[in-house]
């Protein structure tokens, strides 16, 4: 556990939560500042910055998780599809968000960017050579 991390302490039960689903690995919570109503935010119990530096059972171990869970959310509160999101830069922890939509809901996506046409073969090289 990180001494300052907010999701440390809240996978301790040292700072409360509404929690709706745990395991000896994750813990799935009511995000406090939810874009929709059952926004969930699913974390893994070990301190991980970000999830490139998690090991691959946990990335799989939580998605499978995520899936479960957004099947749980449609039933619940009757959304039409429910929206993943894994930023990070947040809250230093390893998270993802599930955000249940309705079509209609207007809520932003994301900003979208001119496609340079010309730049994606470099742009797109630069991303095989990393890999």
């Amino acid at each position: 556990m990180e001494h300052e991390c907010i999701f440390c302490k809240i996978a301790s039960g040292e700072i409360p939560a509404i929690k709706v689903y745990e395991s000896g690995d994750f813990l799935a919570f009511l995000d406090i500042q939810p874009v929709a109503d059952g926004h969930l935010l699913i974390i893994p119990k070990g301190h991980i910055v970000w999830m490139q530096n998690a090991d691959d059972a946990t990335v799989a171990g939580i998605f499978k998780l995520a899936k479960k869970l957004m099947t749980a959310l449609k039933k619940a509160v009757g959304c039409d599809y429910v929206m993943v999101s894994v930023v990070g830069k947040d809250i230093p922890h390893f998270h993802v968000h599930l955000i249940p939509r309705f079509l209609d809901d207007n809520h932003p996506q994301f900003p979208i960017k001119e496609f340079k046409k010309e730049d994606a073969p470099a742009l797109a090289e630069k991303i095989i050579s990393a890999i």
